[in-house]
């Protein structure tokens, strides 16, 4: 992962001074408190809750409203026909925990290519980074969405990255430059096509609106 600027200028006054051992000994500290959490958080979960582990906390997340609902709903068909037609990989969906170096997420949804979906085994609970997220906005998560989610995925190269407003029906495309990503659209109207997901193509309003969504459903399927 490459440093951003503020960071490297951290570091290297950090290397400069005197407090540095007593400052890694801190880190280290918090680091291995951390790793205590977060095993103590994989081996307690509950399969019926929605929860997730980020930066030393876990996160419960409430119920979920049904226009957050419907529109994953919409968008997980779409996609899970695509590629379940293509034989691409698997999707996965809301209880799919991604396991990255820091953190425990469960995207609304992510997709795996077949390379590496088909080392997957049955009762397998906890994933790598997919090759491509959808996160679709709450209250309570658009916050982490648009924060460490955004960052995280990037820098564990996940090459694309869906952020879905369910209230202002609009859809941010974003690809992976480098470590970072780059806003590729944002649209309430128009077409997505998929850099991860190989010829998926779908329009905008098939993600919000039921007669796009059906219409555009069985074009995949005669695909």
């Amino acid at each position: 992962m490459t440093l951003t600027l503020p960071e490297t200028t951290l570091l290297e006054q950090l290397l400069q001074s005197p407090r540095l051992p007593a400052v890694a000994q801190h880190l280290d500290a918090l680091v291995a408190d951390e790793a205590t959490r977060r095993a103590r958080f994989i081996a307690t979960v509950l399969e019926t809750e929605k929860a997730e582990f980020i930066n030393g906390e876990k996160i419960v997340q409430s119920p979920a409203k049904l226009k957050h609902t419907a529109t994953v709903g919409k968008l997980l068909h779409l996609i899970s026909t695509y590629v379940m037609v293509h034989g691409l990989g698997w999707v996965g969906f809301e209880k799919v925990m991604v396991s990255l170096t820091r953190n425990d997420y469960e995207p609304d949804i992510c997709f795996f290519d077949a390379a590496t979906a088909d080392g997957f085994h049955p009762d397998q609970m906890r994933f790598p980074a997919p090759d491509f997220v959808v996160e679709v906005l709450s209250a309570s998560t658009a916050a982490n969405d648009r924060g460490v989610k955004f960052e995280d995925y990037a820098a564990h190269g996940v090459a694309e990255y869906w952020i879905i407003d369910p209230d202002a029906e609009t859809v941010e495309q974003y690809r992976l430059a480098g470590d970072s990503y780059e806003l590729a659209i944002k649209a309430q109207t128009g077409e997505l096509r998929s850099f991860a997901v190989p010829g998926f193509v779908i329009p905008v309003r098939a993600i919000f609106d039921a007669q796009v969504n059906q219409a555009t459903l069985r074009q995949l399927l005669q695909g």
